[in-house]
């Protein structure tokens, strides 16, 4: 990549902060350190250059900490070692119970929400891999809905409503012209959709919205 880049910037100056970006990757992985730990990890040219680059340590990671029951109610130095470690490599940590998780796997909701209060845990170690996947994949959820089903729909955070109707179907972003947006809490709040417009909470938005996670969406198009 930096050997195509010294003659590719002679030609193109736009391509000066990708090849100074490149060679300090390159110092940087030759420490042995992984690819997201560098400095400039977050600015856009770093982005693009791990998604031409496919870097094994420029994967998102997510950094597990089995504890025992007891290890659940209170963060233990244990934990807090890993915690630290994956702030430090830019990744996430979850704490969970294998031994519980186990446990469960045969319950009903209603007996694994029982049994995570008596014993500290907030969500099940898959809640919490479901979520925090989503963050270091930078997704969310937007809900649709009609009379026999509520559907969810995954996209990159930062998109548009065009973008995410286009998700449902391609005539759906062509021919767009409005969302109609709920957020998720007061969809449950209200219950239905006569008592969320009579409360005046249904949003009318346009072609600039950026979707919110959890949002409920009706989207209105013409083809």
């Amino acid at each position: 990549k930096i050997s195509k880049l010294v003659s590719d910037v002679k030609g193109d100056k736009k391509l000066i902060p990708t090849f100074e970006l490149a060679k300090s990757l390159r110092d940087h992985l030759a420490t042995g350190q992984p690819a997201l730990t560098h400095p400039e990890r977050d600015c856009a040219v770093f982005s693009d250059l791990l998604r031409e680059m496919r870097f094994l340590t420029g994967k998102p990671i997510i950094y597990a900490a089995n504890v025992d029951e007891t290890g659940l109610a209170e963060e233990t130095p244990e934990v807090r070692v890993v915690r630290e470690y994956a702030t430090e490599q830019g990744a996430e940590a979850m704490v969970l119970c294998a031994k519980l998780e186990e446990e469960m796997l045969d319950m009903t909701p209603e007996e694994q929400q029982e049994f995570m209060e008596l014993t500290g845990a907030e969500e099940t170690g898959l809640d919490q891999v479901v979520r925090k996947g989503f963050n270091v994949l930078n997704l969310i959820s937007f809900f649709t809905k009609n009379d026999n089903e509520v559907r969810a729909w995954n996209i990159p955070q930062g998109t548009t409503a065009p973008k995410a109707a286009g998700v449902i179907h391609t005539d759906f972003e062509r021919g767009f012209i409005r969302a109609e947006v709920v957020p998720f809490d007061t969809f449950v709040k209200y219950g239905s959709d006569a008592a969320i417009k009579a409360a005046g909470l249904m949003k009318l938005e346009g072609k600039e919205y950026v979707v919110q996670d959890g949002d409920v969406i009706y989207f209105r198009f013409n083809v």
